[in-house]
Parts: C-alpha cells; structure tokens; sequence
C-alpha cells in the first residue's frame, strides 16, 4: 500500500530537515512553533549569520528528529521565550 499524503508530506519535511542541518552540523540550532500546529520554523546560526527555513513538521517531530541526530535541546534561560536550542553533543 503507498504511503498516504500526511505520510509522505512528513517524510518530505524530514528528509528537508537532514539537508539544512547536515549543511553545518557544529551550528546552533533554534526551533519553535505554534503550539499543536503543524508548522515550525529552524534557524541555523554561526559565524554571524542566521538562516532559517520553514517546514510542515509539528515542533515536537522536530525535537525528536534533532535528538536522534545527536543534539541536545532545550528552552533557552530566559522564561519569555519559548523557542528550543539545540547544539550537536560531540562525538566521544
């Protein structure tokens, strides 16, 4: 049976995901999205610049998708924002 639409528009998301972040895999990265909407915005920083791409994935895919590939998340210190940081954890 082929995948359905929502099934193949997760993969696309995630598959657009490995790409932008196996572009620069010692950068910081931030997420956030609108609570239990499907759309989430990444940002890449370093070296003084940001880019950031929008993909149809909810924030908590996005979470785990990072976390499998060996970074750790978290809110930032300040309590107002709400968006996640995520640096790669160095390979021992």
């Amino acid at each position: 049976m082929p995948p359905s639409e929502e099934q193949q528009q997760h993969k696309e998301a995630e598959a657009a995901l490995n790409a932008f972040v196996d572009k620069d895999l010692n950068a910081r990265y931030t997420f956030d999205g609108e609570r239990g909407q499907p759309q989430s915005e990444i940002c890449r920083e370093s070296r003084n610049q940001r880019e950031c791409i929008a993909l149809q994935m909810y924030s908590t895919k996005m979470f785990e998708v990072m976390q499998k590939r060996g970074f750790y998340c978290a809110l930032p210190m300040d309590p107002n924002r709400t968006h996640m940081v995520c640096t790669k954890i160095p390979d021992s």
